[in-house]
């Protein structure tokens, strides 16, 4: 699978509330930040590391911002790096732009982080 069809799937599974797709993206170590996490759970200081933490994260997510939706700006892949601009989309509140920088490693992201205002 190319970079770009890594994030093409991200983007699918994620606005399909597919969990198991968007798990099956990720190595088994893989580390997540991200500013929403480090407000939502302080103690993580807005990392975590492996499927099993990042299950739980985005079935949260999906739980509790049932309207939950990103979508893509552009996609700009480098090596083994892939740096992705959507617009994240929730009814009720205003839009936001965010970055998200992915780590691949043997087809998988090893790690992913958050960038947004």
């Amino acid at each position: 699978m190319t970079n770009h069809s890594i994030a093409t799937e991200w983007f699918k599974a994620f606005n399909a509330n597919d969990l198991e797709s968007l798990l099956a993206l990720y190595s088994e170590n893989a580390r997540h930040f991200s500013p929403k996490l480090k407000i939502k759970h302080p103690e993580t200081k807005g990392l975590i590391v492996g499927k099993n933490n990042l299950r739980k994260w985005w079935q949260e997510s999906f739980d509790n911002l049932p309207s939950l939706s990103y979508h893509p700006n552009f996609i700009i892949s480098e090596g083994e790096k892939i740096f992705m601009e959507y617009t994240r989309k929730v009814d009720g509140e205003g839009d936001l732009i965010v970055g998200e920088l992915l780590v691949i490693d043997n087809g998988l992201i090893v790690e992913s982080k958050v960038y947004h205002s």
